[in-house]
């Protein structure tokens, strides 16, 4: 007797799905699905380039005098306060200096009542002298006295005058004096600040190449400091672009590290393009936002007006490893699509190719649904 023929049932296996195979019964019941038509839709055209956050006000502190390092009252990630002391030197000589020069300013100053005296003394004995020549001159009309005389008497008015005008030289001397002498503890009070390191605003220490014991010498970096709240994301972009971007722009900045996306504005523009790379530098000011800091990889969005895309409903996108695929709906039944699948936009995903517009794809997907499945629409 001749063994009964068995029909083998079809079955589907998904390449890379990593699920169990689907069956598909060759009388089995519809699956119930709904439908969405592939359209054409405007989305915004975007360029995307990556960058860096740095710091918009970065100082690098360094001494301006040669000297040995006393003191170091910051480290790496301290915060600290406009007008805060940093690093200390040991400057005698630099104090010494303007211990000299403090004194060489009192003792001008305590040479100044002697001019002040002197010229008042001359003017009192001017006075007199011209009184007194006055009298002598009514005299001389008056034929009383002789030319002697007379002459006697304008010649002691001469010599009180220029005693008078000497002394007033004397005490412009004087006051001359006492402003070099002021200008001179001015600039050794200036040395003497040298040997303290201050913060010039307020910020974080962000690098630190100093220790007490060091030899400080001019323009050696000490410190680094950062000011706070006021970061930018520095990007490199394309020649290309140089026509489209504006300063002032409104822009996407999405940080991986933070889990943030946020709207920026582009600051500053650089003029010059690099040769080596063909690209400018798009700097962005970033909004204060807690846990910001320098050295934060970024991505920048920039708006490029809009153009036609396919789409589809994210919910009809099936994504296993580096496989997309879609369901189409025809002729009552489920046809497995493999699809490249662009950017997404809220629930709507592009479709850049595998799919024409006007054709039905089946979303949401149902757990059951499998390549051939027979399928009744219903919206």
């Amino acid at each position: 007797m001749k063994a009964p023929l068995v029909l083998s049932v079809p079955v589907l296996w998904l390449a890379g799905c990593g699920e169990p195979p689907r069956k598909i019964e060759a009388d089995g019941a519809a699956v119930a699905v709904k439908t969405a038509t592939v359209a054409a839709e405007s989305w915004p055209e975007e360029y995307e380039a990556m960058g860096t956050v740095r710091a918009r006000t970065t100082a690098v502190l360094s001494s301006k005098v040669m000297g040995y390092v006393r003191e170091v009252h910051a480290s790496v990630g301290d915060h600290v306060s406009a007008g805060q002391l940093l690093v200390a030197l040991d400057a005698a000589d630099l104090e010494a200096n303007y211990l000299r020069a403090d004194a060489g300013r009192d003792e001008a100053r305590s040479a100044m009542p002697e001019a002040e005296n002197g010229v008042a003394a001359a003017k009192a004995n001017l006075e007199l002298v011209r009184m007194t020549f006055k009298r002598m001159s009514d005299l001389f009309a008056s034929k009383s006295i002789s030319n002697q005389e007379y002459d006697e008497a304008a010649a002691r008015l001469k010599g009180a005058e220029a005693a008078y005008a000497m002394a007033e030289s004397k005490r412009v001397q004087r006051t001359a004096r006492i402003a070099q002498a002021e200008q001179e503890r001015r600039a050794a009070e200036i040395q003497r600040g040298y040997a303290q390191l201050r913060a010039p605003f307020a910020g974080v220490v962000t690098a630190k190449s100093v220790e007490p014991g060091n030899l400080a010498t001019p323009g050696a970096p000490l410190l680094t400091i950062e000011r706070e709240g006021a970061y930018r994301l520095e990007v490199p972009i394309e020649e290309s672009r140089l026509a489209v971007i504006r300063r002032g722009s409104k822009v996407m900045v999405t940080l991986d590290a933070l889990d943030r996306t946020l709207e920026a504005k582009i600051g500053e523009i650089v003029p010059s393009v690099d040769a080596a790379s063909r690209t400018y530098l798009v700097k962005i000011d970033l909004p204060a936002i807690p846990q910001l800091r320098s050295g934060i990889f970024g991505r920048a969005r920039f708006p490029l007006g809009n153009r036609a895309v396919l789409a589809v409903p994210s919910t009809a996108v099936m994504e296993r490893g580096q496989l997309q695929t879609v369901y189409v709906a025809e002729n009552g039944a489920a046809r497995m699509r493999i699809v490249t699948i662009g950017r997404k936009r809220a629930d709507r995903a592009e479709v850049l190719s595998g799919l024409t517009a006007g054709e039905q794809v089946i979303s949401p997907i149902p757990a059951v649904l499998a390549d051939g499945a027979k399928v009744e629409i219903r919206q």
